[in-house]
């Protein structure tokens, strides 16, 4: 376990980037309360930076934490930091709360509390917190003492009791794993209740990040019109996990309410070992004809809804550009496209070094294959060296952990 800090200690704490530059100093720290038997979880810290801008730095983002100082990546956004409905300042509103003690009820002051991680990597969370006693006819005003956070009342959410509105707008500026972690505190069928209220491609984008068990239990508690429709706006690798976890009369029925292209797809997808390249890999990179241009690669690879992996080469093909395409000419990787000529032809830049994988190569064949070459993704072709797909990194690594990791909140590697 890690070693327990105290937060009201963090402030005035320098902030240096890797290379020893100072970047700020720490004005509060973010939490983010939870529901039922979670224990408060640290989004980030406050940074002040000159000239007097308090900006947000992620937890994940610390490296180090030192005595009188703190080590992070150097990566910081220095925008404004804007305090959402979901988040609250630790010295800013929480410290000097009057609270009381579970057991007996009686009213007590929060001086300070720490946080620690259950093990390396893990999120950091509140564990135990620093109290003064109001004084009674039992025990002495002003007296001093530790609790575990579970013992006070005051450190948790109500908000399965919330109106969903309020629930759906808490929401609304979060990403989509901390989303599914948000609502991972909730009964099932509560979080069928806030996310079947999202469109369908954000519901899709955050039922790809919870686990496998939940991602079943969800979708076997909508309409079936409804949970086709998610499904088909998953990516078709993560689609393909979750169709194999169901029934196979019921994977087929939303296959077929799905347009034939993709349901063809998803079907080619199930033939393929889980931890093989055809099982992980996904059937829609970013084709191009050996005749497009590199403007015209830029511009299909600036498409914001392509995950960064994807978006980090294009696949030259002949027709026809849909998997399974004609002949795979060769990848054109983006550092390349960037230094050519808009008008140049992508046939004319393409890596033709990189070797593909066919689609039963194993995980272990393929992990080595990324480690070797250092790659981000992997064209994935048949016999006849037909493109089928491609293998990204996060898939490989989503592959390579327990199948439990997303219940773990692992938020970033804390040294």
């Amino acid at each position: 376990m890690s070693d327990r800090i105290y937060l009201s200690r963090l402030n005035g704490t320098a902030v240096f980037d890797p290379q020893g530059d100072q970047l700020g100093k720490i004005r509060d720290t973010i939490v983010h309360l939870r529901h039922s038997n979670n224990p408060p979880r640290i989004i980030g810290l406050v940074v002040e930076v000159a000239p007097r801008r308090q900006v947000f730095l992620p937890i994940s983002r610390v490296t180090e934490f030192e005595a009188r100082q703190i080590v992070t990546t150097g990566v910081v956004n220095m925008r404004r930091f804007e305090q959402k409905e979901s988040e609250s300042r630790v010295v800013g509103q929480l410290l000097d709360r009057k609270m009381k003690l579970k057991k007996t009820g009686e009213e007590v002051t929060l001086l300070d509390m720490s946080m620690e991680q259950s093990r390396p990597g893990a999120d950091w969370h509140i564990s135990k917190l620093y109290l003064r006693r109001s004084g009674s006819r039992f025990t002495r005003r002003g007296e001093k003492f530790f609790a575990d956070w579970s013992e006070v009342e005051g450190l948790t959410l109500q908000s399965p009791n919330q109106s969903l509105d309020t629930v759906l707008t808490s929401l609304n500026d979060m990403r989509a794993p901390d989303i599914a972690s948000y609502l991972a505190d909730l009964s099932i069928d509560k979080q069928v209740e806030v996310v079947s209220k999202l469109d369908d491609e954000r519901f899709a984008d955050v039922l790809e990040e919870m686990s496998e068990e939940t991602r079943v239990a969800i979708v076997g508690k909508l309409e079936t019109e409804r949970a086709a429709d998610v499904i088909e706006e998953m990516s078709p690798d993560d689609a393909a996990d979750l169709l194999k976890e169901l029934p196979r009369q019921k994977a087929e029925e939303y296959l077929e309410l799905m347009e034939p292209s993709e349901a063809d797809d998803l079907r080619r997808l199930l033939t393929y070992g889980d931890y093989t390249a055809g099982g992980m890999m996904t059937t829609e990179p970013v084709i191009l004809a050996p005749d497009a241009t590199v403007a015209e690669a830029l511009a299909s690879i600036r498409n914001p809804e392509l995950p960064p992996s994807l978006a980090s080469q294009v696949y030259v093909v002949r027709q026809p550009l849909e998997t399974p395409t004609g002949k795979l000419l060769g990848v054109a990787h983006m550092q390349r496209l960037l230094r050519e000529s808009p008008g140049t032809l992508v046939s004319s830049v393409v890596d033709i070094e990189i070797e593909p994988v066919g689609p039963n190569t194993t995980l272990a064949e393929v992990t080595r294959y990324f480690a070797t070459y250092n790659l981000v993704a992997l064209p994935v072709v048949d016999a006849e060296n037909r493109l089928l797909g491609a293998v990204t990194v996060d898939d490989v690594i989503d592959h390579m952990l327990p199948a439990d990791w997303r219940d773990q909140e692992i938020k970033g590697v804390i040294k």
